[in-house]
């Protein structure tokens, strides 16, 4: 364990969170097993090996799938506010991890220690709502047209729900669709990012400490590791009539494609191209702090970090020297450490990406007004840590239209009424999460509007990122239009059932149609 690691207690965390040395990838519960290819967990803080993880086989993944399959014979007859005590208990049980996994999530993610730990509140916070949910699963009653008839509608848990989750929120999207999946009475299967598998593994023992204290069997939260290929055997499993993506749009096209080959269910929650447009009644020392963070708030790697900022000509040059002002005082360096603002990069694919994409955009004529590039030397040896840049550019520059995972923020302007800056925002493939900055209460409502923003998620006065989880997450186009967490998300993970009951003594037909015997 190295020196940062060792100052940061990540040997006790480890050790708390049930992490070996070696450890292995699949799991049913509290059985874990693993025949598979080793995958090891390098930090990006330091660059260190901090474990390592079996991946799981083929084999071991349709031991897993029959213990799942098992398990939801079950569990589905288990009541449902039985089961949110269930899931009441689990997060409990966060509550007395959260120091050890946030900074697990900090280390293996390179995401700064406060976000580390928010993350795990994340995940208690979805706790709280799911068990308030288990006694709300409701249906609706309507008044039939045949006489002494009734009808309802009433929700049935789905089955086997498979989750696939990305590296930059390592545990809480899996907590999302878990917190719902279980009070449903479903079950569920994840496969974690092969680059956070430590994370993945911490949040099964825990979930298994929960099952194991209640009796319950084997199969009702299920882990399984590996790359492309153990996703590709969620999507193409009949046993699993709901796949839950969450990554790039790329992966996403995959996965919609393959589970709709089987008439499957996917939910999506891909790539998005967040956009703040800041009018000339803008409030600008919020603008900069909505900005920044979502700029460079986990070195830029959320699906709802701010990529475009798009400013009226008229305040454009005050607003560009502000948010230049504030990257000048920005820290870099070790995420564990609370005094700095900025972490690094994933890992050094990533750290790629973003030196194409500044080098794209000046290709195409944009500005570079912040410069970017990699740090290195005392503190830096991971050669993932990269300086947040920003460029001046245009929303037709191909580049603007591609999502970069890095803390890239591209200055657009705009010159005519909040229509035109609209239009701007909207006019990219992506449709997760946007914001608008004025006290204007026309343009406010015009935003807002169905005329306004095409996104999922649209803001006033706060930034595009730090959703909470009581409304539903999610957004439309290439995003997926997948909605997870909070509102109504819960009936993507059950199965809606129309019955009608004849209490009468004689059987008349709908719509008046004669059939006498």
């Amino acid at each position: 364990m190295s020196t940062i690691a060792q100052q940061f207690g990540m040997t006790e965390a480890l050790e708390i969170l049930g992490i070996k040395a070696v450890n292995e990838g699949t799991s049913t519960g509290s059985n874990w097993f693993s025949g598979g290819e080793i995958i090891e967990s390098y930090s990006p803080v330091d660059g260190q090996l901090i474990a390592k993880v079996k991946a799981s086989t083929e084999a071991d993944y349709e031991k897993a799938m029959q213990a799942a399959t098992e398990a939801f014979k079950t569990f589905r007859l288990m009541p449902a506010p039985k089961r949110g005590e269930i899931v009441r208990q689990f997060g409990e049980k966060l509550r007395q991890y959260k120091e050890p996994l946030g900074k697990l999530v900090s280390y293996e993610m390179g995401k700064s220690l406060q976000e580390g730990y928010g993350e795990v509140q994340e995940m208690i916070d979805i706790c709280d709502f799911a068990v308030g949910l288990s006694r709300q699963l409701h249906g609706l009653t309507m008044h039939s047209e045949r006489p002494s008839h009734r009808m309802y509608e009433q929700y049935h848990p789905l089955g086997v729900v498979g989750i696939i989750s990305a590296f930059n929120f390592p545990v809480a999207v899996w907590s999302w669709n878990t917190a719902l999946a279980w009070i449903c009475g479903d079950v569920c299967i994840w496969k974690p990012s092969e680059k956070t598998p430590l994370c993945g593994v911490a949040c099964q023992n825990i979930i298994a400490e929960v099952l194991r204290e209640n009796n319950l069997p084997e199969g009702i939260s299920c882990l399984v590791n590996g790359d492309y290929k153990i996703g590709q055997l969620l999507n193409r499993d009949t046993r699993i009539p709901l796949v839950s993506a969450t990554g790039s749009t790329r992966m996403g096209k995959i996965v919609a494609q393959e589970v709709a080959a089987r008439l499957g269910r996917s939910l999506l929650e891909l790539g998005g191209n967040n956009a703040i447009i800041v009018t000339p009644d803008a409030d600008i020392k919020m603008t900069v702090i909505g900005a920044v963070f979502g700029a460079v708030g986990t070195a830029g790697q959320r699906c709802t970090s701010t990529r475009r900022l798009i400013i009226h000509e008229s305040i454009y040059d005050k607003v560009k020297d502000a948010i230049v002002a504030a990257y000048g005082q920005l820290r870099i360096g070790n995420p564990l450490d609370q005094n700095n603002h900025v972490g690094p990069l994933i890992d050094t694919q990533a750290v790629e990406a973003y030196n194409k994409a500044l080098a794209q955009v000046v290709a195409e004529g944009g500005k570079i007004l912040v410069e970017g590039g990699v740090l290195s030397g005392d503190g830096y040896e991971s050669g993932c840590y990269v300086k947040p840049a920003i460029a001046e550019a245009k929303n037709s520059f191909a580049i603007v239209q591609h999502e970069t995972f890095a803390p890239v923020l591209y200055l657009l302007k705009y010159s005519g009424d909040v229509t035109e800056a609209i239009e701007i925002q909207n006019g990219v493939a992506q449709g997760l999460s946007s914001a608008i900055m004025t006290n204007n209460l026309r343009e406010a409502e015009a935003f807002l509007s169905a005329a306004g923003s095409d996104c999922g998620i649209a803001n006033v006065n706060i930034g595009t990122s730090g959703a909470e989880i009581g409304g539903a997450f999610g957004g439309e186009k290439e995003t997926g239009g997948g909605r997870e967490s909070g509102s109504d998300a819960w009936k993507v993970y059950m199965r809606r059932q129309t019955n009608t009951i004849n209490y009468s003594t004689s059987l008349p037909l709908a719509q008046g149609i004669k059939f006498d015997l």
